[in-house]
């Protein structure tokens, strides 16, 4: 086998056990499909929320964004419901709240992304426990937390935005990723986040503008 080629075969299986909404990716994006925000395009500055942003020392970084068509407090009820992630994230297979009470800073869930059989790692699905440790109602929400499989963690910090606009609301979004397996090749894992980011703002775009529970303004 050419070197090229066992390359490609490492990349090819590596996209398998990163495939967790947000927390590396999903499938890859439609074809036709246009992301929200290219990587060259990112702005320099970090989102933040309430003062804290993403890890600045991490190797694996995105960001991106797009505009919503609903209103603000039905895409926030979708983003911090998070028990009924599954309903509208089809990579969500499970979801625990580990605490009780209204989203708030503290706020801790683990929830799981299946894994498919490969040689890079045995485990069956990821493990992810998120804690909230900023967070502005109906502004923004920062959590961090590591995604765990067997031979695999991926330590991540996510921050969310969420600004009122003409023609609805932007959500913003930013997450980095440290850990040695997405060190190996930074701008594979790079570009296996900006997968997972824009397919989360799809599949979120897709459900709070599909209710038609709430006025629309």
């Amino acid at each position: 086998m050419s070197v090229a080629r066992s390359h490609s075969t490492r990349a090819a299986l590596f996209t398998v056990p990163l495939v967790a909404a947000g927390l590396l990716g999903t499938a890859a994006a439609p074809a036709g499909a246009v992301p929200s925000q290219s990587a060259a395009s990112q702005p320099s500055a970090s989102l933040t929320c309430r003062g804290e942003g993403v890890d600045a020392k991490a190797p694996v970084r995105y960001r991106t964004e797009t505009v919503i068509d609903a209103p603000l407090h039905v895409i926030w009820k979708l983003q911090t419901d998070v028990e009924r992630w599954p309903s509208w994230q089809q990579h969500v297979t499970s979801m625990q709240r580990l605490d009780d009470g209204p989203f708030r800073k503290g706020t801790a869930f683990r929830w799981t992304t299946p894994v498919p059989p490969n040689p890079v790692t045995p485990a069956p699905s990821l493990d992810i426990t998120s804690t909230v440790e900023q967070v502005k109602r109906n502004s923004c929400i920062r959590w961090t937390g590591p995604a765990v499989g067997e031979g695999l963690r991926i330590d991540g910090v996510h921050v969310w935005t969420f600004t009122k606009v003409k023609g609805g609301v932007r959500v913003s979004t930013e997450e980095t990723h440290a850990g040695p397996l997405v060190e190996q090749n930074v701008s594979f894992a790079t570009e296996v986040l900006r997968q997972g980011l824009e397919a989360w703002l799809r599949d979120l775009k897709t459900a709070a503008e599909a209710r038609t529970d709430c006025p629309r303004r």
